[in-house]
């Protein structure tokens, strides 16, 4: 254990040398950027978490070209779009939040499951609970779901549209996909993970319970215990940093269309980082997905950093949490494993 903690220290300061990422960071900055300023023009400034959650699509497959990429963009836009559609009509119910907590629990498992089955990359199920999460946490009616299954569905088309007709111009490298058996223990993981998160923050009265769920699930997707450890450090460091980027922005008080450019360049900045140093891009990560939220519903600046910080922390202790509970067992498996051998 004290060698895996040098290990995962390591690799907590270190930024990865990566293939250019010029051409991945543009399109995502694109398909986040015309979606977003569709909505705004056309008045329907509550359609913007739709837009925003359907754009997601173009960060996935960035490593892969052509019929790859276009089939891993297709399943991850069509379970976002899913993902959208199930935070409406939870939102619509009468008591949503604790019923949004039992409901990200299953999105969070079969996303995890869906995941590993179409070798998504990124991995795991993080998009589609922060996509669930922050659509259940606003009140709905059932007469939302057309316009949100409609509009999360042509951003995500859009997203597609872009991601693969930019794979032909910057003739980035192809990576063929490698479809995996469903089930996996870590569906189970990330079930618990965003059940305790989010319960934990519901019961404390925390007023955005799905930051906790997303910082339990990310670091659980990551391959190998150490990597986990070090993603559940950098999402702590990297929010906590990224806090202070979101104040200055949120204390500006952009309007729409200027608040949609400065996501579209935080957008870009981190899919330019991401593969190097996953805190770092957490710096632009947390302020992008605050505004986001704003767009829509516009709260006060002080409560939402503090419940931000707050929901980081619960999450990444019981990411932490799991992790470590699960380490002797995988140690047993492995090394049961090994006597059968």
């Amino acid at each position: 254990m004290t060698e895996q903690i040098r290990v995962a220290a390591r690799h907590f300061v270190a930024v990865r040398r990566i293939p250019p990422a010029s051409g991945v960071a543009l399109r995502a900055g694109m398909s986040v950027l015309v979606p977003l300023l569709a909505v705004v023009v056309l008045g329907h400034l509550d359609w913007s978490p739709f837009a925003a959650f359907g754009a997601f699509t173009a960060i996935y497959g960035r490593n892969h070209v052509h019929l790859s990429r276009a089939v891993m963009q297709a399943s991850a836009g069509a379970a976002l779009t899913a993902s959208v559609v199930a935070g409406v009509l939870v939102g619509s119910a009468g008591s949503r939040a604790w019923l949004a907590v039992g409901v990200a629990a299953v999105v969070a498992a079969a996303g995890a499951a869906l995941a590993r089955a179409q070798d998504w990359h990124p991995p795991g199920p993080m998009f589609l609970v922060f996509a669930f999460g922050a659509v259940a946490s606003v009140p709905h009616v059932l007469a939302d779901v057309p316009a949100a299954a409609g509009v999360t569905a042509a951003s995500a088309l859009f997203a597609l549209i872009v991601g693969n007709l930019a794979g032909l111009v910057w003739g980035e490298p192809s990576r063929p996909s490698r479809p995996r058996s469903v089930w996996t223990w870590n569906s189970v993981r990330c079930a618990v993970a965003a059940l305790l998160a989010g319960g934990t923050a519901t019961a404390v009265g925390i007023g955005h319970p799905y930051w906790a769920m997303v910082a339990a699930v990310a670091p659980l997707s990551a391959p190998g215990i150490t990597h986990q450890l070090v993603r559940a450090g950098h999402r702590v460091v990297g929010t906590l940093g990224g806090l202070l980027t979101a104040a200055v922005l949120l204390a500006l008080g952009l309007a729409p269309v200027p608040t949609v450019l400065a996501i579209a360049v935080l957008q870009v900045a981190t899919e330019w980082l991401i593969g190097r140093n996953y805190a770092l891009a957490l710096l632009f990560i947390t302020p992008m997905a605050m505004l986001m939220g704003q767009i829509a519903v516009a709260r006060p600046m002080g409560s939402l950093l503090l419940d931000r910080a707050v929901e980081t922390l619960i999450g990444a202790a019981i990411a932490l949490l799991i992790i470590l509970v699960g380490l002797p067992l995988r140690r047993r498996a492995e090394a049961r494993a090994g006597a059968e051998a």
